[in-house]
């Protein structure tokens, strides 16, 4: 479990990669702080009035915590292809979460918990993900879940049932800044 300071941290990194981003300004340097030596996946996803406005990760990390905390920041705001690039002027109505992901595990879809596990799916040259939070948030049984993992790959809703598709489960700490109080 990451410290309430580190997660302030890690969110306020987050936040001021955002800003950067949107502003077409240098990035923030990684701060010489111990939970940004460590390594790891993460998520960086940005809300704008509680709605989607961007949604970038990556799984073992690029480099550093600190390094992959900025990159996913940056491409949340500028480079989620779902979406057009966040404006200087919205930054102040973003909210940041961040999703400290576990290693991936091979799974069975009868092992995949909703609102713990995270599923990642693929079938030869496609693959898709949703975080655990999603199933969550949506009120989403197992089946819809696994079956949402796949369309988001881009394949059939039932495909999770098929011997030739792969499924993998992970974990995710997830901390946000409306949790701090910071944003609303």
């Amino acid at each position: 479990m990451t410290s309430e300071a580190d997660r302030k941290s890690i969110l306020d990194l987050a936040r001021r990669a955002v800003i950067a981003a949107a502003s077409e300004e240098s990035i923030p340097e990684v701060p010489d702080e111990a939970v940004f030596r460590r390594s790891g996946g993460a998520f960086v996803t940005i809300k704008k009035y509680g709605n989607l406005r961007g949604c970038i990760g990556h799984f073992t990390g690029i480099g550093s915590l600190g390094e992959t905390i900025i990159e996913m920041a940056v491409s949340a705001a500028v480079r989620d292809p779902r979406f057009s690039p966040v404006k200087p002027g919205e930054v102040d109505d973003l909210e940041i979460d961040i999703s400290l992901l576990s290693p991936m595990v091979p799974s069975d879809p009868e092992d995949v918990i909703q609102g713990v596990h995270g599923v990642y799916i693929r079938s030869g040259f496609r693959s898709g993900t949703l975080l655990p939070q999603v199933a969550t948030e949506a009120g989403w049984d197992r089946e819809t879940f696994l079956s949402h993992t796949c369309l988001k790959a881009g394949l059939p809703p039932g495909c999770w049932k098929e011997k030739e598709v792969e499924l993998f489960t992970y974990t995710a700490e997830v901390f946000s800044e409306r949790e701090k109080g910071e944003k609303v």
